[in-house]
């Protein structure tokens, strides 16, 4: 049976649940669902779905990141965290562990307005590839979520005037093909070589009308399921966030 994964950076799952996301979550009839930047403490919403266990993970910060996944498969272990304490207190990781794989979710630290986090984005980045190194030893891993760069040229619109800007500095398109030299595989691009289109667009100038976007939402397996991947694609017509979903399915 195929196995869909569907990921989102919901900026705000409060917001978007006004914004028919509980249709697009049953219409996307997923087996497992990932999102970021649910922007929740603990207790503020109570959203299940009928045949799913959730796993949250909260920020200390209130009303800051967070993730969650949504998961009609039983889990073996559930995880908060990459065991780090410095990079654990917002929310950030929460990973799934089934029989056959390790699914984490992941919502990358943004550098900020001129690259005041970048220092601390590089010390993530290290921390986030020992984490996912070790996972891949035990069995494969799907990393999915808000990866926060657009790793080649091809994957923004705009790049010779956004180099240097949070998101296309070389560091971090050095550091996201450090997850590929470890083994990783971008699914999207393995499957679509020299196609451009985008997961997120800036709330300014009407970017989204306009097309001027970035893909900065991945879905990463280990090599060795690359040869299981059907689907790999972008829902660019899902509105809601200034993030659209993306999805993987495997066989």
């Amino acid at each position: 049976m195929p196995i869909k994964f569907v990921s989102w950076n919901v900026n705000g799952l409060r917001a978007i649940v006004n914004k028919n996301f509980e249709e697009f979550f049953k219409s996307a009839d997923a087996d497992f669902v990932c999102l970021q930047e649910t922007k929740l403490s603990d207790g503020q919403l109570n959203l299940e779905f009928d045949g799913y266990a959730s796993f949250w993970n909260y920020a200390e910060k209130k009303g800051y990141s967070g993730t969650a996944v949504y998961s009609r498969h039983d889990a073996v272990t559930n995880t908060r965290g990459i065991g780090h304490e410095k990079h654990d207190k917002e929310g950030r990781v929460i990973t799934v562990e089934h029989d056959e794989f390790f699914l984490v979710n992941v919502y990358t630290p943004n550098s900020q307005n001129e690259l005041a986090r970048l220092d601390y984005r590089m010390e993530w980045e290290e921390a986030f590839l020992h984490y996912v190194k070790k996972l891949d030893e035990i069995k494969p891993v799907i990393i999915c979520g808000d990866l926060n760069v657009a790793h080649n040229e091809i994957d923004l619109k705009n790049p010779k005037s956004n180099h240097r800007n949070p998101g296309f500095t070389d560091e971090e398109r050095n550091a996201f093909g450090r997850l590929l030299d470890a083994g990783f595989v971008d699914t999207y691009r393995y499957l679509h070589p020299d196609t451009q289109r985008f997961s997120w667009w800036s709330y300014r100038y009407n970017a989204r009308a306009k097309g001027i976007g970035w893909r900065i939402d991945y879905f990463l397996v280990s090599a060795r399921l690359a040869e299981r991947l059907v689907e790999a694609d972008i829902l660019d017509h899902v509105t809601g966030s200034d993030h659209c979903p993306v999805y993987i399915v495997l066989k």
